[in-house]
């Protein structure tokens, strides 16, 4: 993470990073306030590795900007709102709602496995939020614990569409390259066949 004092760093002259809420798919999520509208919000910075070739980074940064699209076109109130994409220091930064609460893996590393009713409410909301994607064109591809957001209003919030795939777009990942959590890949993904949105609905099983 930016070893940056909080608030001394203004991204795009207008959203002052605060304080990290911990790492994404690609790099580090922080508190900060737009100073345009005055109200906090989520803004997901990426990290290229060091070693990366010129190529490999863009395409991280390509696949930043598509989270973004990808969650724009889903309106609902279980997928987490983005607001904007800044550029600053020429890579892109997502701007996004932020969701007040703890991730299910948090909950999950904190009290164990949950009772079968309270998990089967919150997978219900997540099912909600993948419908809503699947409507919209968008597979998540990435559905795990630390994607669930259990926001402090009671909403289950699925957030992360950092590697989600859009219907009509061009692939950003390299041919054969497996992008997600191992532990939650359907079968099909694993042999590196195409998904579909039955894809993300087995992750979901996996998940509960």
């Amino acid at each position: 993470m930016s070893g940056e004092p909080d608030g001394e760093r203004v991204i795009a002259g207008r959203y002052r990073l605060l304080s990290p809420l911990g790492e994404g798919g690609m790099g580090t999520v922080w508190r900060a306030r737009d100073e345009v509208l005055r109200r906090e919000v989520a803004v997901k910075e990426v990290r290229a590795p060091a070693g990366l070739s010129q190529t490999d980074v863009g395409r991280m940064y390509a696949r930043l900007e598509r989270e973004a699209w990808a969650a724009a076109r889903i309106s609902h109130p279980n997928v987490v709102t983005v607001y904007d994409v800044a550029t600053d220091g020429g890579r892109p930064w997502i701007v996004m709602e932020l969701v007040r609460g703890l991730s299910l893996a948090d909950l999950l590393d904190a009290e164990g496995p949950l009772e079968p009713r309270r998990a089967a409410l919150i997978g219900a909301e997540v099912l909600a939020a993948l419908r809503a994607a699947h409507a919209a064109g968008v597979l998540h591809r990435d559905v795990k614990p630390a994607n669930v957001l259990l926001a402090n209003d009671g909403r289950v919030v699925l957030t992360d569409f950092g590697i989600a795939r859009v219907e009509g777009s061009e692939a950003l990942t390299m041919t054969g390259e497996v992008v997600g959590s191992p532990e939650f890949l359907a079968p099909e993904r694993a042999l590196g066949r195409t998904p579909g949105p039955a894809s993300d609905l087995w992750s979901l099983g996996v998940l509960l």
